[in-house]
């Protein structure tokens, strides 16, 4: 298995400014989302940034540190010129991480690695994990997905609920532990080919309603992989409050030796 891993980072945030440069442990955050993504598979892992702040201090740890243009308008713009500097070929496969996880599993990597590689028909892989509870499905920023139940491609993704459940559904669902939905992790894998296609393309209306760069590609009729994930995935740093439970996280690792 083969494939390179690109971990996007912006200095900006509305809710957390400074956001990858923000200490953990002693660490930026950037530095433990790249330590993380060494534990992987990959062949070589990336740190791509517009901003001179986040450059410098990446500088600090790894020469592998791309300064991008400042005029991208998503993340998915970003991996592509990456692919372009590094000159990879059409077939070859990155994985976007992104830079505000930083106790992603390099488990969950290498998995939404291997499942582009495994299915030749897709142009992007993605994770999910199933939903148990009514405030998530009904939380927009929770994205839903529904999917083939032979190929395992998604079939569509939304920030309204999805599927549509009546109340007696849904109270059926829970009582009986089941879920109710697939909540989409945002983790990708994409064959260089793809990259290239998806910067030509005009953003579609679905992409613009749902506010979902994913839909860009579908409209396209580019088939996406959903694998559900192996591993319990962490939360992500959005918030100040989320930057804080992950320091807490961080020091109790540390202080049990399993962190450094």
């Amino acid at each position: 298995m083969s494939f390179v891993v690109v971990i996007p980072s912006r200095y900006a945030s509305t809710r957390l400014p400074g956001k990858p440069l923000s200490d953990i442990g002693g660490k930026t955050m950037v530095q433990r989302v790249y330590e993380r993504a060494l534990l992987s598979d990959a062949s070589a892992v990336y740190i791509a940034t517009d901003d001179k702040r986040v450059f410098d201090a990446a500088r600090g740890f790894t020469d592998n540190v791309l300064m991008t243009l400042d005029t991208h308008q998503s993340g998915t713009d970003r991996i592509q010129e990456v692919a372009q500097i590094l000159g990879l070929s059409n077939d070859a496969v990155i994985v976007n991480v992104q830079g505000d996880e930083p106790l992603i599993p390099p488990s969950a990597i290498n998995q939404v690695a291997q499942n582009l590689i495994n299915n030749a028909a897709a142009g992007i892989a993605s994770l999910y994990e199933d939903i148990h509870e009514e405030a998530e499905w009904q939380n927009p920023n929770a994205v839903k997905l529904v999917m083939d139940e032979s190929n395992g491609f998604a079939l569509y993704f939304s920030r309204s609920p999805l599927p549509w459940h009546s109340q007696e559904q849904l109270q059926d669902l829970l009582g009986a532990g089941q879920a109710i939905g697939k909540r989409h992790i945002g983790i990708y894998a994409y064959r260089v080919s793809t990259l290239n296609n998806y910067v030509k393309w005009p953003q579609s209306s679905l992409e613009k309603s749902e506010r979902l760069e994913q839909l860009r590609a579908m409209s396209q009729g580019v088939k996406i992989h959903m694998g559900r994930a192996a591993q319990k995935m962490p939360a992500g740093v959005d918030t100040p409050e989320d930057l804080e439970a992950v320091r807490r996280h961080i020091a109790k690792m540390a202080d049990h030796g399993a962190l450094q």
